[in-house]
């Protein structure tokens, strides 16, 4: 027997990975896994070049034991083995990739890739196991070897007895404590569970007693002509990316300056916390059929955070960890391609499948107007063919392609009204010009919808005008120009609007009013709807629109404020309040003092 001793950089790294590299301990068991897979692999390579080996791959598998008696867990394979100066090489010298070197010595360009180019997921047992024994024996003959090691203490080799080349890695697990159950990985049904989660699709048959665990063939990896839409739907159910059945999926196979394949899900129904903290928008991301991350965000934008699939490549840079992602090149051309290929199946469908957009739309289209709001509008060219509005005039969604080509010509604005639901915003007081017009009027019932638009700010070259601008842009007919400064009426909208103080910018005489008597219009970038969202978030600070009283001169209820004017002040107060509290009615907005509001009801009954 011989004693080796770790190197001490050696020593502080396998240190550092079991106490922190590693974030999950059951990973040991894919880590393992993986290099038996890689050790098989590595048998198919030599049966190509040596005529003396013959690869069957029904001789070839992955065994899992458990002797719950001795607390021992065995992953055995029967790949191509190592002599003991590999074994030294390959499990003396901390991140030492026996696999990396064989791939570069061999020139493996085929496609048919090996998985542990990483070199310390070997290590990884030792997170579970306070010894780990080796037991190997070579294709190329002579006698076996054990390694074993307790740590970061050293290791050590001598010859052992084995019949059948292959590798046996056998780890004596810790015992459980209050912190930490090591139990787990003893119960055959604990160990299936990580082996369907991490690897499923591991190529070669991993037998637990005579039964195969696995998968093995994934079915991103068939051919699309041999799938079904209930091949794929089963698929997005055992995968358990929801309890729906998902609108559309995407079948990808990119093999150019970054392979990968992916099968994306576009789901009908939203996830009950898709809107909250604790929902965790990504990707499952495989490296070569092995399970990496369980979701990977950086593969979608938030915008379309409602896609579920996966991702399998072969060509990303992983830190020796394997989970962690390093942000090179390959991962950003994958993510965008992918933004790329929902955007156009999501086209297709809005095209095409009308129904089936809308019910998408139903669930996920306050995201896509969330993704044209936030980053400062960076996304709203991807983003704004993809939105749907209620027309005032279709009586349905309609997109604003749609609703430009529709546009008179002497149109000069898309016009919009905000408000909890269509009914109430139809009853809007502020839509009778416009509509009288005979323009379409989108309806906004989405707190982030203006805050979109105002992101969005034109399309096609149109603005975006809310129907309670204070400029409308609409040529008015001479019986409707401006006549408030005429026979002293300036002096009434002043008088109120001294009453009013600060609760209102001016009150003038309304052009877009036609039978309402009185309504709030705005100035500047902020409007009522979306001074109401502001206001209920916290630390509003008290934003508030700049509010206009507009009053409609040809209403009977201006004769009164004239009569009342020329006649009894006190009267006036009265009506300003009324009329203003009433315009706060129209809008949704709390009246400031009910109490007083219900008595001034009173004393116009008297």
């Amino acid at each position: 027997m011989v004693d080796k001793q770790f190197k001490a950089e050696s020593k502080r790294l396998l240190e550092m990975m079991i106490n922190s590299i590693y974030t999950n301990r059951e990973i040991f068991l894919r880590e393992l896994i993986s290099n038996a897979s890689d050790a098989i692999d590595k048998m198919y390579y030599r049966a190509l070049t040596d005529d003396k080996l013959v690869f069957d791959k029904d001789k070839y598998y992955i065994k899992v034991e458990v002797d719950k008696d001795s607390r021992t867990l065995k992953i055995s394979d029967t790949g191509i083995g190592m002599t003991k100066d590999e074994l030294e090489e390959n499990l003396g010298t901390i991140a030492k990739s026996g696999s990396l070197a064989f791939k570069e010595t061999n020139e493996i360009k085929d496609g048919h890739d090996i998985i542990g180019q990483f070199g310390v997921g070997f290590y990884s047992a030792f997170m579970v196991a306070d010894a780990v024994t080796v037991v190997s024996k070579s294709v190329d003959g002579g006698e076996a070897f054990k390694w074993e090691s307790q740590g970061v203490e050293g290791y050590t080799i001598e010859p052992h007895e084995k019949e059948e080349y292959g590798t046996d890695v056998i780890l004596k697990l810790n015992e459980s404590t209050d912190e930490d159950d090591y139990d787990q990985f003893l119960e055959e049904y604990r160990l299936k569970q990580i082996i369907k989660k991490y690897s499923d699709f591991i190529r070669y048959p991993i037998k637990m007693g005579e039964e195969v665990v696995n998968s093995m063939v994934p079915i991103w990896r068939k051919n699309k002509s041999e799938l079904t839409d209930e091949d794929y739907e089963k698929f997005y159910a055992e995968k358990h990316y929801g309890f729906d059945k998902p609108i559309k999926h995407i079948h990808i196979s990119v093999d150019g300056a970054v392979r990968y394949d992916a099968i994306l899900f576009i789901p009908e129904n939203i996830p009950f916390d898709y809107y909250s903290k604790e929902y965790e928008k990504g990707l499952e991301l495989y490296s070569n059929g092995v399970l990496i991350m369980n979701k990977c965000s950086d593969l979608l934008p938030d915008y379309f955070s409602f896609v579920k699939g996966m991702v399998d490549s072969e060509d990303l840079s992983l830190n020796i960890s394997r989970e962690m992602l390093q942000h090179d090149r390959q991962l950003k051309l994958i993510a965008k391609n992918i933004n790329s290929k929902i955007k156009k199946q999501l086209q297709s469908l809005l095209k095409d499948e009308r129904d089936k957009y809308e019910n998408f739309y139903e669930s996920f289209g306050r995201q896509l107007k969330y993704g044209v709001y936030s980053d400062f509008g960076a996304n709203k060219e991807v983003l704004q063919d993809l939105l749907l509005f209620y027309s005032s005039t279709e009586k349905k969604l309609v997109t604003l392609e749609e609703y430009v080509s529709r546009m008179p010509e002497d149109q000069k604005y898309i016009y919009y009204a905000s408000g909890d639901t269509v009914e109430k915003i139809e009853k809007l007081p502020q839509t009778e010009l416009v509509a009288e017009k005979g323009y379409e009027i989108f309806y906004f019932t989405d707190e982030v919808d203006e805050f979109a638009i105002k992101m969005l700010a034109a399309y096609k070259e149109k603005e975006f005008k809310s129907v309670s601008d204070g400029d409308l842009g609409i040529e008015l007919e001479e019986d409707q120009k401006d006549v408030s400064e005429e026979d002293g009426k300036k002096e009434v909208f002043e008088f109120m609007k001294d009453l009013l103080s600060d609760k209102v910018k001016e009150v003038r005489a309304s052009k877009r009013l036609k039978t309402h008597p009185v309504c709030l219009a705005t100035e500047g970038e902020l409007t009522i709807e979306m001074e109401k969202t502001l206001q209920s978030m916290p630390n509003s600070q008290g934003v508030k629109a700049e509010k206009i009283l507009e009053i409609n001169m040809n209403h009977q209820v201006f004769s009164a404020l004239q009569e009342a004017f020329e006649n009894d002040k006190e009267k006036l107060k009265l009506y300003t309040n009324l009329l203003y509290n009433q315009a706060l009615l129209i809008e949704g907005l709390p009246i400031d003092d009910p109490v007083e509001f219900t008595n001034d009801m009173c004393r116009i009954m008297k």
